[in-house]
């Protein structure tokens, strides 16, 4: 069993809920939607072992491993997230919500982008990056979701989200702190 693996980078999450919790990102390449805000090359990419994965994410102490993209459930996550629970480490995904996820997988956030249809069974954490747009349609689909965030796109349009969380209070702001303190 061989990955695409975009990088593996260990540092503070940035994002969401976990934020300011150190972790180790294990990027995958690839994505099936083509956001135009995202900032990740998801062409490059060096082939590697779930022994050589576990290797690299070994090589830090963090309690989570955070399996990101592109889009991670586009790869077969089983037999990583199995070695990744052996280390007794938590196991995040950060996804699109296009593909479901293996059981086993300690916290999902998802992202869901228009015309991308959600398949995921689970989500713990709901993430918006917030375009100016009425996002309600989410809430309406994905109620029950305890947690609501949204993003600015960009780090641009700031003040707009805030003010679209000050009116819509069920929603909780999520900055890219990494972007801020200019770490991974």
């Amino acid at each position: 069993m061989t990955y695409r693996v975009n990088e593996i980078f260990y540092s503070l999450q940035g994002e969401g809920m976990w934020t300011g919790t150190p972790a180790v990102f294990v990027r995958l390449s690839g994505c099936n939607l083509k956001c135009p805000f995202c900032d990740t090359d998801h062409s490059a990419y060096v082939t590697m072992t779930v022994d050589e994965i576990m290797s690299a994410v070994n090589e830090n102490v963090a309690p989570i491993v955070v399996l990101t993209g592109g889009e991670p459930s586009l790869q077969p996550l089983g037999p990583l997230v199995e070695a990744i629970k052996k280390t007794r480490r938590r196991v995040h995904v950060e996804t699109n919500g296009t593909n479901d996820l293996p059981m086993s997988v300690d916290w999902i956030t998802c992202s869901p982008k228009k015309g991308g249809e959600v398949k995921v069974s689970r989500i713990d954490e709901l993430k918006i990056v917030f375009q100016g747009e009425d996002v309600e349609w989410v809430t309406e689909r994905f109620g029950d979701v305890p947690n609501l965030f949204l993003q600015p796109c960009s780090g641009l349009n700031v003040a707009e989200t805030v003010d679209y969380v000050l009116s819509h209070p069920h929603w909780r702001l999520s900055l890219q702190t990494h972007k801020l303190l200019d770490i991974r």
